[in-house]
């Protein structure tokens, strides 16, 4: 099962400068395909989850277009074929 992440610039520098990767999680879950990604890319993991194994706050993910904080957070479902794209919060003034 293959799963699509899109990382924006600022984080595919943390992935080897790719911004598509492919990858196989563990089971069909946000959390799963954290935990795969973390194997080939700590670095990159440690920017999205906390030490809980949350989504950060200031990082948004997107399964298919879905907001994952209001799905099932980690256990939201990812199915094979399944987009996932990170975005971190731009703020500023």
């Amino acid at each position: 099962m293959s799963v699509q992440v899109l990382l924006p610039g600022v984080l595919a520098d943390l992935a080897g400068g790719s911004r598509r990767l492919e990858v196989d999680p563990a089971d069909g879950t946000l959390a799963g395909l954290l935990d795969a990604l973390a194997s080939t890319h700590p670095v990159l993991e440690r920017r999205i989850r906390d030490e809980a194994g949350q989504v950060r706050r200031f990082v948004n993910v997107y399964v298919d277009g879905d907001d994952v904080r209001f799905a099932a957070g980690p256990a939201t479902p990812v199915p094979a074929g399944a987009v996932v794209q990170v975005l971190p919060s731009v703020a500023g003034g």
